[in-house]
């Protein structure tokens, strides 16, 4: 028993992170050497329940809270909370605590650990800030581009519907950045932001139709970025576009559903339109919005798509990469 118990002390000795014991009750008796440099307190001082008297005033109330119900549960004890260091700072640190137990289950004992994140959560902090810096300059950029298109349209009256339209794309790709850029807890949007259905979600809102009930969407959810975000925004727009001015959405009772499913790591998507005006076959000519919505899904993301004119309604069948959504 005292041989196991010098491993046991010379073990955590040497480890990096700071080392704590307790009893089945939750009594502190046992912390290594890492922690006492690390607060720079008298050894014996935190044993019992003095430890929380470590913690910064704010963080007590819910170290202790946790604490207990993982004493109660058996649960994994894991929180982030500010340790006083030597020098008197607070600095951020994430616990963690499993019980031992016997073969038969009963705990004898909790092993856990302290390891000082402050730096990491510092950076982490000015990474958040440099990205909330780039997002408000790329959204100034598009929001500069949508201005000079429309200065230009003014100066050339007949190119307004043109203009319009282009500016409708370049409100799509700032929705799709602000939605699948790095956010913080605070700026995260409600809804997933590395989700193929948020980012399609957030596209689709501003049309009645979303709210309505009349665009459905239903199947496997996948993880997207940016690489994804931007060329499927362009296609879904272009789709949603055509489907009010040409489509279902331009009858109050036309429907349009929306399947996404996932085979051998590539994405199938599925638009389907319902209830709108009969058609008689594919158009005469390709429009640029097609041409657009080919160029971002087959040379951009080396995916394949699909335009099937059925009499009922407009069928497009998407299929890329799931690696080709993201980065």
């Amino acid at each position: 028993m005292v041989e196991s118990d010098a491993k046991f002390q010379t073990l955590a000795d040497a480890l990096p992170h700071m080392v704590w014991s307790t009893l089945p009750d939750g009594y502190h008796d046992y912390y290594n050497a890492q922690w006492y440099e690390f607060t720079g307190i008298t050894p014996g001082s935190t044993d019992g329940d003095k430890w929380n008297g470590m913690f910064h005033p704010d963080d007590q109330p819910r170290a202790w809270e946790r604490w207990r119900k993982s004493l109660a549960s058996g649960e994994l004890y894991e929180i982030e909370y500010r340790l006083r260091h030597r020098s008197g700072a607070y600095r951020w640190t994430l616990g963690r605590a499993l019980p031992v137990r016997t073969p038969d289950g009963q705990i004898v004992r909790w092993i856990g650990t302290c390891t000082d994140i402050h730096d990491a959560k510092e950076q982490a902090a000015r990474n958040e800030i440099l990205s909330r810096e780039l997002s408000h300059r790329i959204k100034n950029i598009f929001a500069v581009i949508s201005g000079l298109v429309g200065m230009s349209a003014r100066q050339d009256p007949g190119a307004s519907g043109f203009a319009k339209t282009l500016q409708a794309r370049i409100a799509a790709l700032g929705r799709a950045h602000e939605f699948v850029r790095p956010h913080s807890e605070e700026s995260a949007p409600l809804v997933p932001t590395a989700s193929l259905h948020g980012i399609l979600q957030e596209i689709l809102s501003p049309y009645p139709a979303m709210d309505e009930g009349r665009i459905t969407m239903k199947g496997i959810d996948v993880r997207v970025d940016d690489r994804g975000a931007t060329p499927l925004a362009l296609l879904v727009h272009e789709l949603a576009t055509n489907a009010v001015k040409y489509g279902s959405l331009s009858v109050p009772v036309g429907q349009v559903r929306i399947e996404t499913r996932v085979d051998d790591d590539v994405l199938g998507l599925c638009w389907q339109e319902s209830g709108g005006p009969a058609i008689d076959g594919p158009p005469t000519r390709q429009g640029f919005g097609s041409r657009l919505s080919e160029l971002s899904i087959v040379q951009q993301l080396g995916g394949n798509l699909q335009r099937h004119w059925n009499a009922d309604g407009l069928l497009v069948e998407v299929e890329v990469e799931l690696q080709s959504l993201v980065r």
